[in-house]
């Protein structure tokens, strides 16, 4: 008896740290799509239960719920991003190749129009507060900002360096700039870009989120580092390990969780404590190349697209990614 109490005495004075955290996340199903091509980002729409994944020249739609196709957004050459707008009951997407935005119905899908935007649009988002639609330019480094009820860029916005991800909040745009290792910020009444914050010791910032509530931004960097930053005066509260090859950073706000999409095959869970308190709480395993990601705030499940890669060409050392074998394109579903 002894001896237990002793055991006992030790294991509660022990630090929480000493045993390891799970979240309970793990991949639960996996949608097979047969089409070939490459992918950037996936959403979810906010009116149906349908998915939209970017998908080489098109846009697949699948039911979230069975992974069932539900329909194609056709001529979307190099399609980076899916936005909505379901005030306007508009979607759109970001055509990297064709320097363009398609518009689509958000119930039936149907292309209603076409934009023309800055070169390379990639990641594409809708700001319920100054119910516009901005587009992140990646080759001529601007924010295209389109108002969707006429579907015309209003205003063309200079960041000095590339934009890769933006998140908004009720008065101003926050953007990622990869190549200067900071966040802009545009004033959405103005749009002017009013400050520039480093984003500490992370390099390369790619996926970006926001917790509107504790004014808290989620950058997710290529070493290794999710930075989380005072939306208010862009002071680091944080920096945090995360796995290799971020390029997407998701928040749920209903479990107060932040998500990391890592392409070495895990998906970092990081829980908010509080607006300056958050515990890395697992690297769930999930697949190669699943680097990009979208929360379902309803059902609180996470997608990741990804496929299966053959052996690297030893013909071509310089090859960033190896070869992506034919049909195997698909969605994991990571839930608890």
């Amino acid at each position: 008896m002894k001896t237990a109490s002793l055991i006992l005495a030790l294991t509660l004075a022990l630090p929480d740290s000493t045993f390891a955290q799970t979240s309970g996340y793990q991949v639960i199903n996996t949608f097979h799509i047969q089409s070939s091509g490459g992918w950037d980002y996936i959403a979810v729409s906010p009116v149906t239960d349908n998915i939209y994944v970017s998908h080489a020249t098109q846009v697949n739609i699948l039911n979230k719920n069975t992974g069932d196709s539900v329909g194609v957004i056709p001529n979307t050459t190099g399609v980076h991003g899916i936005a909505f707008a379901p005030e306007f009951k508009k979607g759109f997407t970001s055509n990297g190749k064709l320097n363009t935005v398609t518009v689509f119905d958000i119930t039936t899908n149907a292309v209603l129009a076409q934009i023309t935007t800055g070169e390379n649009p990639d990641w594409i988002m809708y700001d319920p507060f100054s119910k516009k639609v901005y587009v992140c330019d990646g080759r001529s480094k601007d924010l295209s900002v389109i108002d969707p009820a006429n579907n015309t860029v209003i205003k063309t916005i200079p960041l000095g360096g590339k934009p890769e991800t933006a998140v908004a909040d009720a008065e101003n745009i926050y953007i990622n700039i990869e190549d200067k290792n900071e966040i802009a910020v545009v004033n959405a009444k103005t749009y002017e870009v009013e400050h520039r914050w480093k984003t500490g010791k992370g390099e390369s910032p790619s996926g970006l989120a926001i917790d509107v509530k504790t004014k808290r931004l989620f950058a997710g960097c290529d070493n290794k580092l999710l930075v989380v930053l005072n939306a208010e005066n862009g002071k680091v509260v944080k920096e945090l390990p995360i796995g290799d090859g971020c390029d997407g950073v998701a928040f749920d706000p209903g479990m107060k969780n932040v998500f990391s999409s890592n392409g070495e095959g895990t998906l970092t869970v990081i829980h908010e404590k509080s607006a300056n308190d958050f515990a890395v709480e697992e690297n769930v395993p999930t697949k190669k190349g699943a680097r990009t990601l979208a929360v379902d705030e309803k059902t609180h499940r996470v997608y990741l697209p990804t496929a299966e890669f053959g052996a690297p060409d030893p013909q071509a050392p310089k090859q960033k990614h190896p070869p992506m074998v034919p049909g195997t394109f698909q969605v994991l579903v990571v839930g608890k």
